[in-house]
């Protein structure tokens, strides 16, 4: 019989994490770095990534490279940049998104461009210019992973009319599940986290009601680093080589229950 120890040791692996300077991002980022990863974020605010780099390399070791992934041209100048670091990535977590909110008759092109851009065709292309170091690094016993971050509201009735937000991840949803399916004889895992309500920039307006909104989910409570870092590691462990095209909803019972 085989030893179970080690079903979530991630020690030794190489990471990408986008959108990495805040948010689930940084929480993410965080639970690789303290679990050994080497985990490089990446995001366009210098000031915020250089300070989340200094913070997480207290704990390990975390490297910032400050990118625009809003375009096509940004995002291959940052894959070249990782290739340029490392023959292989282990893990790739697309993170860095967008959203924008207006009533449906006043809802501009111009948002809705920014938001499909950078939460859907460059985290495609992304994916897409990554795959030779994602290739190398995989096994069939422990394979590469790709964790696409979508949203319970590419779920359901959001009620936030931010549409292309909503309509971006669905697409995440759906187009992951394409992928996983393509890449699964590759030996890479791709899977998305779904979160509920975690304390982020994007839901700043909303924690001063957190104990409101609480009161809706069924377990009680917003989203933590711990649960977000704690799906991240499960999903790219050895302890989840044999999963993968899942839509994985971190919240709480949220949806389930509504």
């Amino acid at each position: 019989m085989n030893s179970m120890k080690g079903l979530f040791d991630l020690q030794g692996k190489v990471a990408v994490v986008t959108g990495g300077s805040r948010g689930i991002g940084a929480m993410i980022a965080q639970g690789f770095v303290e679990a050994g990863v080497k985990t490089y974020i990446t995001a366009r605010r210098e000031e915020e990534l250089t300070a989340t780099e200094k913070a997480l390399c207290e704990m390990g070791e975390c490297i910032a490279i400050v990118s625009d992934l809003g375009t096509v041209e940004g995002v291959t100048a940052f894959a070249q940049e990782i290739a340029s670091r490392e023959e292989r990535l282990h893990i790739l977590v697309n993170n860095a998104g967008a959203s924008w909110g207006a009533s449906i008759d006043e809802y501009p092109e111009s948002g809705w461009d920014k938001v499909m851009d950078l939460n859907v065709k460059s985290l495609f292309f992304l994916t897409q210019k990554l795959l030779p170091q994602l290739r190398a690094a995989a096994t069939a016993e422990d394979p590469a992973r790709v964790i696409n971050i979508g949203s319970v509201n590419g779920e359901r009735y959001a009620g936030l009319k931010a549409y292309a937000y909503v309509a971006s991840k669905s697409a995440v949803h759906h187009m992951s599940r394409e992928i996983a399916t393509d890449l699964a004889p590759d030996n890479i895992n791709v899977n998305v986290i779904a979160p509920g309500f975690f304390p982020s920039k994007m839901t700043s307006h909303l924690l001063p009601h957190e104990e409101e909104l609480a009161k809706g989910i069924p377990r009680g409570r917003i989203g933590t680093a711990e649960d977000a870092a704690g799906t991240a590691i499960y999903l790219c462990s050895r302890a989840s080589a044999w999963v993968t095209g899942n839509v994985l909803l971190l919240d709480g019972g949220h949806v389930t229950a509504t």
